[in-house]
């Protein structure tokens, strides 16, 4: 695999991990009443289900290439408009501004490392847009010819530690985390670069011939 594609795929998979979400919402939640190990039990639980979306579009993405050429035009014009639709709405809540981390209200009840996994895996596995992403953004870095699956599992590996990454650090520095990268400022900075690349992503992917 070449080495810029990989770099690309990092950038992009970055972008989408720190823009809030979801998943940065239920580890705000899950941290102050319920600890450091329970907000990791929640990282795992996004890891596994990073697994769950890479495998479903690497199986069903093979299939789509194998058979028809037509149909491989349709995913990357989908995943062109995909990044081109999430860098608009950065962009658009850049100007607007976004909640930040600081306004979410704590869980009210502790947690079990169980129950915090589950509501991890649950909680990615459902968020339309890691979906979204698996489904239409993921296969136009997936190369094409011998070892593609495997080098497509390793992309998979590679969003699910940068995911690892980043959660882990929000977690150990949360206090500190409150105050600057839940800031109005930084979060609409973050959305201003995170709009800015995807569309030019979005850009490049429409004008890629296979």
């Amino acid at each position: 695999m070449d080495w810029s594609q990989v770099l690309s795929f990092a950038l992009v998979a970055s972008l989408l991990v720190m823009s809030p979400g979801p998943n940065g919402v239920l580890v705000a939640k899950t941290v102050p009443t319920s600890g450091r190990a329970a907000g990791m039990a929640n990282v795992a639980g996004f890891v596994s289900a990073f697994y769950l979306h890479g495998t479903l579009s690497i199986l069903g993405i093979s299939v789509i290439l194998v058979q028809s050429a037509q149909a491989f035009m349709i995913v990357k014009f989908l995943g062109a408009a995909y990044l081109c639709w999430v860098g608009f709405k950065a962009l658009r809540d850049a100007w607007r501004g976004v909640k930040t981390v600081a306004e979410v209200s704590p869980a009210k009840r502790k947690r079990t490392l169980i129950k915090a996994y589950g509501e991890g895996f649950l909680t990615n596995a459902l968020n339309p847009k890691v979906s979204i992403f698996y489904l239409a953004a993921f296969p136009q870095f997936i190369p094409v010819g011998e070892g593609a699956v495997t080098s497509a599992f390793m992309l998979v590996c590679l969003h699910a530690a940068i995911n690892a990454i980043w959660f882990a650090a929000m977690i150990m520095l949360l206090a500190r985390l409150t105050r600057f990268a839940g800031s109005g400022r930084f979060q609409r900075a973050l959305k201003a670069t995170t709009g800015a690349v995807f569309i030019a992503f979005g850009v490049k992917l429409a004008a890629l011939r296979p």
